[in-house]
């Protein structure tokens, strides 16, 4: 409950008894990310390196974990996905996609937008 800034999170604790709280979760709750999600398609999420501190704590856990409780598709581009075919499964993710250039992400959106195009036909 620390993460990049665990000095300041651990100086406030002890000078000013501050509440560690899970980060991803308490982002997500501020800006009202389940209302949000439930009304959505689908939902899009991203890391730069998909790997298995992935599923522990950071964002991309917490996103896609309350969206398959919700029932809403998650998909997530990222820079280099290291995950095996087990721990995406943890994730529940629809489609992960790798990109680092330009181009990739311009190409990643399109078949983004084709993935949820379909899914939304097909009712999912």
């Amino acid at each position: 409950m620390t993460g990049a800034a665990g000095g300041l999170a651990g100086g406030l604790w002890s000078q000013f008894g501050a509440e560690l709280v899970g980060g991803a979760s308490f982002v997500l709750s501020a800006i009202d990310y389940d209302v949000r999600m439930r009304a959505a398609r689908a939902v899009v999420t991203g890391e730069g390196r998909l790997d298995r501190q992935s599923l522990v704590g950071k964002v991309v856990s917490e996103v896609a974990t309350r969206a398959r409780q919700a029932g809403v598709p998650c998909h997530a581009v990222v820079g280099s996905n290291m995950l095996e075919l087990f721990d995406l499964r943890i994730l529940d993710l629809q489609l992960v996609l790798e990109a680092s250039t330009l181009n990739e992400l311009e190409a990643a959106g399109a078949e983004l937008g084709a993935t949820i195009q379909a899914e939304s036909a097909r009712g999912a």
